[in-house]
């Protein structure tokens, strides 16, 4: 049973930068493909960052070049370092384990954490 916790989202102002952890519960934690998911409001869910248990990454094209997923198996711990933030990254950013394999917004099924809020505003 796998269990996530996100944490690391606030407000920032445009330009700047946040790191968001997610800390998993059990000892599978290294099997499973983890990602990255946000929604901003009145906006469908969408995939932002995904990595393979093999350490392969991969993003959407909105966040190239500014994020950046890692993991560390050791820790338990994912993280998604964000920088040159803007307005438009405003959003619920969610935690995600892929039971089987990623998808473009994620499935019931899948082990979900409880969403971490980040603002950018000035």
């Amino acid at each position: 049973q796998v269990q996530l916790v996100e944490s690391g989202g606030g407000l920032v102002q445009p330009g700047g930068s946040l790191r968001l952890s997610c800390a998993a519960s059990g000892s599978i934690f290294s099997i499973y493909a983890m990602a990255w998911y946000r929604q901003a409001a009145g906006k469908q869910r969408e995939l932002v960052a995904y990595i393979t248990s093999g350490g392969g990454t991969n993003y959407a094209d909105s966040v190239k070049g500014r994020f950046t997923i890692s993991r560390d198996n050791a820790k338990n711990t994912m993280y998604l370092q964000m920088n040159s933030l803007n307005p438009e990254d405003t959003a619920v950013y969610y935690c995600n384990a892929a039971r089987v394999v990623v998808t473009t917004k994620g499935q019931d099924r899948d082990y979900w954490g409880q969403g971490t809020q980040v603002t950018v505003s000035s």
